[in-house]
């Protein structure tokens, strides 16, 4: 078995791939309209799909956004540092929910910032867990 991807809604397709690609620094791997179910698929991440897990973005044409509910949590990236990782984030635009450090309890220096439809991307420096 492998892992594929994981799917989230989004209200604006295009402004949703600035933020992953110009942002996060994904690539888009695919896109593909569907007219007669309006809507649109586009597969992003750091690498081919054969060989890593990517975020599928499905955007339903008739609908702007969506409740996010409380169920979902994050989506978790290694960053070489976390520091910078924001820094970069917030250069480009990017919304900083909470600055990078240790987390509570541990020595693991993490970070969280927010995709345009409130999705939270967690960060996490690589070498510190």
């Amino acid at each position: 078995m492998q892992f594929l991807h994981t799917m989230l809604r989004v209200g604006n397709l295009e402004r949703s791939l600035a933020f992953y690609q110009d942002v996060l620094g994904m690539r888009l791997l695919r896109r593909q309209d569907y007219p007669e179910g309006r809507f649109t698929l586009a597969f992003v991440g750091y690498g081919d799909e054969a060989d890593h897990t990517v975020l599928e973005l499905t955007h339903n044409w008739d609908t702007d956004s969506y409740e996010l509910g409380n169920a979902f949590g994050h989506i978790a990236i290694g960053v070489e540092d976390a520091y910078q990782a924001c820094d970069a984030v917030r250069a480009k635009g990017g919304k900083v929910v909470r600055e990078a450090g240790p987390m509570k309890h541990g020595t693991t220096v993490i970070a969280f910032v927010e995709d345009p439809d409130g999705y939270k991307i967690e960060f996490i420096q690589k070498g510190s867990l």
